[in-house]
């Protein structure tokens, strides 16, 4: 079983950044594909970004290609995302999850974080 624990989340005003991590145990896949998903409240949970364990090939959604970065560190066994310029909409929990392919939806992640709010002021 894979252990998958965000950290990193917290509160911050319109325009800055923040950087969540997150760190992976127990039995892991190289094969894996790590993803960062985020929730709102009273909204479903959509696709931030994933990326490619073995490879490093990076996946964004639309909207937040050039303010958020995703990158993993192979021998931690951890991934984390970079989050700029954020505004009030990014506002949401945010998790971490495993798939053994490239998806945007979070029906084909087989592992899932306890997740982290950020909280966008003004």
């Amino acid at each position: 079983q894979v252990q998958l624990v965000e950290s990193g989340g917290g509160l911050v005003e319109a325009g800055g950044s923040l950087s969540l991590s997150c760190a992976a145990s127990g039995r892991t896949f190289s094969s894996y594909v790590a993803g960062w998903f985020r929730q709102a409240p009273g909204k479903e949970r959509e696709f931030v970004a994933a990326i490619s364990w073995i490879g490093g090939r990076t996946y964004y959604a639309d909207s937040l290609k050039g303010r958020y970065a995703i990158s993993r560190d192979i021998a931690k066994h951890t991934v984390s995302l970079q989050m700029n310029s954020l505004k009030p909409e990014d506002t949401a929990v945010y998790y971490c999850a495993a798939s053994r392919i490239i998806s945007t939806t979070p029906h084909e992640y087989d592992y899932w974080g306890q997740g982290t709010q950020v909280t966008v002021s003004s």
